[in-house]
């Protein structure tokens, strides 16, 4: 149950003065906040952090207004000009005013002529702030933000903070709204050690928000000053205590050691046809290790493209099949299942194991044998996508579960087929290498293996950069590499042409290469039917297709060896984390393989940065170091279901330093009061609650 004292902070935004239904909705869109789980609470709106503020100290006089400054200006009202009333809707009211220096116009568009009336009688004093404009040596100040009375002057704010917002909400109804809603925080016990708030010189919880919604300096927002680092580590500390607290209970739960026996595993490392690297050696031992372990496995495996984690995936299951536990690998696409499928399924048919498949696509009988397969322990090992999770699959002796490319998956998905296994160990793997500060802040719940080292048979792939503008000379390339009979992607980022985003979409160019190149063109894309998909990947695989157009559904999944050449149509719109991907298509079989980045001039720096990082490296973990540093760590995996949270407060790359210490702060707090019912923990659950992470003592995540 949340605390009492805290009911203040969840009220609905709607007990706020001028907040109505309307508002209410508008605020859900500013706060990000999914509609599904209710309106916004008062604790959301405190926590929306300004981007920036306006500086309104600059009191001065109309003859020595800056052009484009914004100032405080004392004036006189002299008299009033409405617009014809034929032409109201385009020509503006204009309110003349002067002070002892000089005269200025105020302009107001679609005004209330009586509103007007009110708030500049003719012949008052009235102060005016906004930006000022000159013309021909006139002063004017068009849509003043503050207008008011020399005695209610006191109460304009001379720094005032500017909130992200959407048409049809008012910065005027944010702000008071936000006075309101300052006036309403409890006076709460403090959570924070008192060694580190003097360290830091942090101000409290309370005092923090204020300073943050009423600044006394422009600084105050900057993610340097005490109030906004102490609002930070807050939100660092309710995440790294979060964490903490589901691998605490992680480790508590039971689970059941699936050994190391050798039965199968011999046999099948004598079966492969290469050696395993260092890397995948010493990444099998740690998950060896995990599963003979009594406790529950939860453990984490990156891999950079190419590096081999499934060689490393298809160990783990079949240890966990030598101690007669079935095995399940969860991946987002059927592509990748199928792929995964053909891979597998052969290597475990050689030691005796059975591997079976399940996706949206098998039907009736097929369906009921693979269903019955698992129910009665004849499949060792199910590949599938999310039709693993529906209800009627039931498993014999489920143990093992790995989960593929696991930032497309939400929690609840991991939970569902953890459900339907007795204790299983859990394994999830990602080919998007994550920096080591995103990693904390989302898996610090989990054990980490990283693998880097490539096997020696990976080709590197030569990576150029080139405008649209030089097409000729790419089609010229692309001719001459068919006649070397070679096999090349190109990847389009739509399939079909879109109004509101100039892209050359994957269906027109199709149509343009098979123009030019006729049947040794083919094309896949994510709207066609899985038939006709495998169609065209099994027709470019063959070589019956030698120039396969594509959108990124081959970036995970689709396995051609002697594929060679991938040409990334607008790349520049791509995330780096997917170009990596994608070029990791290519250098998988003896060919020399090139990768081409296509651009749309002209190239913005940041765009031209990005692309050079690309073009410099292909060690992933670089690469997403550096797409960290170029774009902040809001879209980093480029999908909400990423697992990556979102802070308000706290920014990655200014608040390392701070992710380090809650990190340290928070096991430390767990050693010595780990039900957290000391006066400190009892003070950290409020502050859980208030940052939304009440749920960490309840729901496990993933296992």
């Amino acid at each position: 149950m949340r605390p009492s004292l805290l009911n203040p902070m969840f009220a609905s935004v709607r007990s706020l003065p001028g907040i109505g239904p309307r508002v209410c909705g508008l605020l859900v869109k500013v706060l990000n906040i999914d509609p599904a789980k209710g309106e916004p609470r008062l604790v959301d709106f405190l926590h929306l952090l300004p981007h920036s503020v306006i500086d309104r100290r600059n009191r001065t006089d109309v003859a020595h207004a800056a052009a484009g400054a914004i100032v405080i200006l004392e004036l006189t009202v002299d008299r009033h000009q409405p617009p014809p009333i034929a032409d109201k809707r385009k020509v503006p009211y204009r309110v003349l005013a002067h002070d002892d220096t000089g005269n200025i116009m105020l302009v107001f568009f679609h005004a209330q002529h009586n509103w007007l009336l009110n708030q500049l009688p003719i012949g008052e004093k009235i102060i005016v702030s906004g930006r000022i404009e000159w013309f021909n040596g006139h002063a004017s100040m068009v849509h003043p933000h503050h207008i008011t009375s020399l005695a209610e002057s006191k109460f304009l704010p001379l720094i005032e903070p500017v909130y992200p917002s959407t048409t049809g909400l008012s910065a005027k109804t944010l702000s008071k709204a936000m006075i309101q809603a300052l006036d309403r925080i409890p006076v709460l016990e403090e959570w924070q050690d008192k060694v580190l708030l003097q360290r830091e010189q942090f101000p409290a919880y309370g005092e923090a928000l204020t300073a943050i919604h009423m600044p006394d300096t422009p600084l105050v927002i900057a993610a340097a000053s005490s109030a906004r680092r102490r609002l930070a580590y807050d939100e660092l500390l309710a995440n790294q205590l979060s964490l903490a607290l589901v691998r605490l209970k992680t480790k508590r739960l039971a689970g059941r050691p699936l050994p190391l026996l050798g039965t199968y595993l011999e046999t099948l490392r004598q079966t492969l046809a290469f050696q395993l690297t260092q890397g995948q050696e010493q990444v099998f031992s740690e998950i060896s290790q995990d599963l003979a372990a009594p406790k529950r496995m939860l453990r984490l495996l990156q891999g950079d493209v190419g590096s081999g984690k499934t060689v490393v995936a298809i160990l783990a299951m079949v240890q966990a099949a030598e101690s007669g536990g079935q095995s399940a690998l969860m991946v987002p696409t059927e592509v990748l299942a199928r792929q995964h499928y053909a891979t597998i399924a052969p290597l475990t048919e050689k030691i005796g194991l059975k591997t079976a498949l399940l996706t949206g696509r098998e039907k009736g009988r097929e369906r009921s044998l693979i269903l019955e397969s698992l129910n009665s322990a004849k499949a060792h090992i199910i590949i599938g996508t999310h039709a693993l999770i529906q209800e009627g699959i039931d498993f014999h002796n489920l143990a093992f579960i790995i989960i593929d490319e696991q930032h497309r998956f939400g929690v609840h998905q991991r939970l569902q087929l953890t459900a339907k296994g007795n204790m299983p160990d859990m394994l999830v793997m990602t080919a998007t290498p994550i920096p080591r500060t995103l990693m904390l802040t989302a898996f610090g719940d989990m054990d980490i293996s990283r693998l880097t080292q490539k096997p020696a048979r990976q080709k590197p792939v030569k990576t150029a950069i080139l405008s649209a503008n030089r097409m000729t000379d790419l089609m010229q390339h692309i001719k001459h590499a068919l006649a070397r009979d070679e096999k090349l992607y190109w990847i389009c980022p739509l399939v079909e042409e879109s109004q509101s985003i100039n892209l050359t979409a994957t269906i027109k160019r199709f149509e343009i290469l098979a123009r030019q190149f006729g049947n040794l063109v083919g094309l896949v894309h994510g709207k066609m039917p899985a038939r006709q998909k495998d169609a065209a990947i099994a027709d470019f695989k063959q070589g019956k297709t030698r120039l396969l157009v594509a959108t990124t559904v081959v970036e995970v999944g689709i396995d051609v060896p002697d594929a060679s050449i991938i040409i990334i149509e607008h790349a520049e719109r791509f995330g780096l984390a997917q170009l990596h991907q994608l070029r990791g298509r290519v250098g998988r079989g003896d060919r020399p393989s090139s990768c081409t980045l296509l651009y749309k001039e002209p190239l913005s720096s940041m765009a031209k940065a990005r692309l050079n990082v690309i073009r410099n490296t292909e060690d992933g973990f670089h690469i997403a170091e550096e797409d960290l540093r170029l774009r902040g760590e809001g879209d980093l995996l480029g999908t909400k279901q990423s697992g990556i949270p979102g802070f308000r407060f706290a920014d990655m790359d200014a608040h390392r330093d701070l992710l380090e210490i809650a990190r340290q702060d928070a096991r430390l707090i767990l050693e010595q009061d780990r039900d957290l019912e000391s006066p400190r923990g009892k003070a950290l659950r409020l502050l859980l609650y208030l940052f939304r992470r009440d749920d960490a003592t309840r729901l496990l995540r993933a296992g």
